[in-house]
């Protein structure tokens, strides 16, 4: 009868143990719910701040996961910057292309440019030929061979930037003469200039001189010429252009150019006529002055 008290309060003693552990269990698996939902929240706010996109997870995920998150997060992490760095190399890739192109272009025209700017191994240029040289002010330049003149299809040796100013307007297409020369006089003494070399321009007031003189256009056939070349101007304007556009030929063609007056006779009238001369010994860029003496002229009047 003695031992029954001892065995009841073993039984008791069991039976408290047991429910002390159940209660400790629950109190166990409450506490891996909230690890569980505090972890979600700490990825949550991770993919947020890294730009990607959150997870959503509810509180019945009680189970623990596995999880080869960092992985996944990282992957997140670079890809946003991968597409960054990636679309920044194309626009690169694309800005540099454009620029060889203008390059090219420049090239062709006859430009110097400076060699550290050049990659010559990417440029598309006639003959894929470049050639370096220096000038005073010890920098390095590249331009197309001498031997190649690409405005004037072998005429010339020489580069673009070696010509006098009004030759280099005289072969610029129309649109980049405008935009390179703002006054009607400076596009109208390169146009008088182009149909004085360029047998496609048509019309060429030039006529032929004599003894020193190559060539000549008198005041008169220029006025007629710039009414032609400028419809609609009038007798009195055109008169006005022809000084200005003989004084932007002299100024262009550095002087290699010249104005003279002659006695002319009509209807038994004497008058004065300027002409504005070549040479016959002017030093001009790229063109070579023939060991024949020019044709006589007529003397008009």
């Amino acid at each position: 009868m003695s031992d029954n008290p001892t065995l009841e309060s073993l039984h008791e003693r069991i039976a408290a143990l047991e429910s002390e552990l159940e209660c400790k269990s629950n109190q166990i698996a409450e506490l891996k719910r909230d690890c569980d939902r505090l972890e979600a929240r700490l990825e949550s706010a991770s993919e947020v701040e890294s730009g990607g996109e959150s997870d959503t997870r509810t509180e019945s995920d009680t189970e623990p996961k596995s999880k080869p998150k960092p992985a996944c997060n990282c992957t997140c992490q670079c890809d946003p910057h991968t597409a960054k760095l990636e679309a920044a190399l194309k626009k690169a890739a694309t800005n540099k292309a454009r620029i060889e192109e203008l390059q090219a272009r420049e090239l062709e025209k006859g430009a110097h440019l400076a060699a550290d700017h050049i990659d010559p191994h990417e440029l598309d240029v006639p003959g894929n030929q470049l050639e370096q040289i220096t000038k005073d002010d010890g920098r390095t330049y590249v331009r197309l061979p001498e031997s190649a003149d690409p405005l004037d299809d072998g005429h010339t040796t020489l580069a673009f930037g070696d010509l006098l100013p009004i030759q280099q307007l005289a072969r610029m297409d129309a649109d980049r003469r405008r935009a390179t020369a703002n006054a009607l006089p400076t596009r109208l003494a390169a146009r008088l200039w182009q149909a004085r070399t360029d047998p496609q321009f048509g019309d060429d007031p030039w006529q032929a001189g004599c003894k020193d003189v190559r060539e000549y256009v008198t005041a008169s056939d220029l006025k007629h010429w710039i009414r032609r070349q400028e419809p609609g101007t009038s007798e009195s304007y055109a008169k006005k252009l022809v000084s200005r556009t003989i004084d932007a030929l002299l100024d262009l063609s550095k002087h290699r150019l010249a104005v003279h007056r002659t006695t002319q006779r009509k209807n038994g009238l004497e008058y004065t006529e300027r002409r504005l001369v070549l040479p016959a010994d002017a030093d001009l860029p790229g063109e070579t002055v023939s060991s024949e003496p020019p044709e006589t002229a007529g003397v008009h009047g």
